[in-house]
């Protein structure tokens, strides 16, 4: 027990560190940063570190970031890289989370770029996660945008829903739009399923 808690007591102590590593001014934190975030550290290590770099680390951080999103060999990292690069305040963040879904070879990764798209909003999301919904290969990539659409602004993203629900091509996400309308709570969305019901008792 008391192995456990010293274990955890160190990577407190870690994260303080990482976190006020970030805080300081020059390029000495932006050098020992880099080496903290780099492959073959530690997985939750690197999280936090490019978590506080994307927020603290203006463009040197979003750059670093930016090269491991679109190189980095682990999925997993690339995938929880996602939340600190929709988090960085660099006005290409938002490009590279399309670049991510559009063209990340994981789909894991590519599902965890629309959903930190949709808490974006605005039209390139918007654009990012329906083209996810036609033309990515993988079922799952095209229900994790459907779940998106939900996580965007209503007027946005239950529109988006009922249109889908009516006309995709494939069953399967028209089924899931259905699912994620029913969990909406939105008036439009009630009515749209009320149509399907008495439309199938008809």
């Amino acid at each position: 027990m008391q192995s456990g808690k010293t274990s955890g007591s160190r990577r407190n102590a870690n994260e303080d560190a990482i976190t006020a590593t970030a805080l300081h001014e020059g390029p000495e934190a932006d050098r020992i940063l880099e080496k903290l975030v780099a492959a073959g550290q530690p997985e939750d290590q690197r999280e936090h570190v490019a978590f506080w770099m994307a927020i603290e680390r203006g463009r040197h951080g979003f750059e670093v970031l930016r090269e491991l999103a679109r190189n980095d060999a682990e999925a997993k990292f690339r995938e929880n890289l996602m939340f600190a690069m929709s988090e960085s305040h660099e006005t290409e963040a938002l490009g590279e989370l399309v670049r991510s879904a559009h063209h990340d070879p994981a789909a894991a990764v590519r599902g965890q770029a629309l959903f930190w798209l949709a808490q974006k909003a605005g039209q390139e999301a918007e654009k990012a996660i329906t083209d996810a919904m036609e033309n990515d290969p993988e079922l799952e990539v095209k229900k994790k945008a459907v779940f998106a659409l939900l996580e965007m602004p209503k007027d946005e993203g239950v529109p988006l829903l009922i249109k889908y629900a009516r006309t995709h091509k494939n069953a399967a996400v028209r089924k899931e739009a259905i699912f994620w309308l029913g969990e909406s709570e939105d008036p439009r969305a009630l009515a749209f399923l009320e149509e399907i019901l008495l439309g199938k008792n008809n």
